[in-house]
């Protein structure tokens, strides 16, 4: 297994530099794992594909303002913070742009509290303490921060959250989540469809690409999930019953096989809250989820890793060249993919 194996060239024109409106307008690409057949659809046509008792497994994590903008003392330099991880209830990991910033630097927030870097991380992390919790001064302060690869200006930063997103705590949407509406919720519902509810908080690292020639030599980015008992139930009750697992995103599979893993008993899940760095590469024995909805992801990366888990490496990347000849929107505010 080599990195090189999940590479693939994208046009930058097929990166989506925005929402499409309304969000279940997307377009859905069915790949089916057993016959190899691609199918194009709508997002809004998903309940095609769909039973009644189908159990649909969401993430309700919401995406924290942590793009927050300081000034060094003395000197008055500008910085840039990215907050990554709640410590305690004034510390954070942070991702810092700026020259100087080591381990004492002071630094002032206007309309905010004052703050310190008290610890040199790996890179450009550090651990800054804050005089007061932050996020007493989000909506003053505080910036959803967009992905890296997205250059046009988002007007209204609830595009960049799905409708049911309720813990904050993320540095990322869960974006196949993003193309739900009540409507389609609704829909489903009437249809006899199932929701779970789990949270996993998105980490910056979801970007990164690997760059180990050899994935499984990659240290994989920690997250923190939850799995609570009565989703954990209505999950294994689906299950039971024969029906299937469908995991919104590649957060709702890491938390669902991260539980998987962990389970006490024979049932399917348990109950779980805490990190979890499972690394999903191919090969992988699935255990919870049955099909999986997704965006299109970046090359090299580990979610690219996981959905070539799920499916065949082969088929996914001859999905991805579908899409591409086909005009699909790739990344976080593109299109969808519905791996049966």
């Amino acid at each position: 297994m080599r990195t090189t194996d999940f590479d693939y060239d994208l046009p930058r024109d097929r990166i989506a530099q925005t929402p499409v409106t309304p969000r279940h307008n997307s377009r859905l690409m069915v790949v089916n794992r057993s016959t190899g057949l691609i199918e194009h659809s709508q997002f809004w046509e998903i309940d095609r594909f769909l039973n009644p008792g189908d159990i649909l497994v969401i993430n309700e994590t919401r995406v924290i303002p942590a793009r927050i903008f300081a000034r060094k003392q003395p000197g008055g330099g500008r910085v840039e913070l990215l907050l990554l991880e709640k410590g305690d209830a004034c510390t954070w990991t942070a991702l810092v742009g700026g020259k100087g910033l080591t381990q004492g630097r002071r630094l002032s927030i206007e309309d905010g509290p004052a703050g310190e870097i008290v610890a040199m991380l790996d890179g450009s992390k550090r651990l800054v303490r804050f005089d007061e919790p932050i996020e007493l001064f989000f909506d003053r302060v505080g910036n959803v921060p967009l992905p890296p690869y997205i250059h046009t200006r988002l007007d209204d930063p609830e595009r960049y959250q799905t409708i049911y997103a309720t813990a904050p705590g993320s540095a990322a949407a869960p974006t196949a989540g993003l193309h739900f509406t009540n409507l389609l919720m609704k829909k489903l519902a009437d249809q006899g469809v199932l929701f779970a509810r789990v949270t996993l908080h998105v980490g910056l690292d979801t970007f990164a690409p690997v760059t180990e020639a050899d994935p499984r030599t990659h240290k994989i980015h920690t997250e923190w999930c939850q799995l609570d008992r009565r989703a954990a139930d209505e999950i294994n009750a689906a299950k039971a019953a024969g029906k299937r697992v469908i995991a919104v995103g590649t957060t709702s599979v890491r938390t669902l096989e991260s539980a998987a893993q962990r389970r006490a008993d024979e049932r399917v899940v348990s109950p779980i809250s805490g990190p979890t760095d499972l690394f999903i590469l191919p090969r992988f024995t699935f255990k919870a989820v049955d099909v999986m909805i997704t965006n299109f992801h970046l090359p090299k990366s580990t979610l690219l890793m996981l959905v070539s888990a799920f499916a065949d490496r082969e088929l996914i990347l001859k999905a991805y060249e579908v899409a591409i000849d086909e005009d699909y929107r790739f990344f976080s505010f593109g299109d969808a993919m519905l791996i049966l």
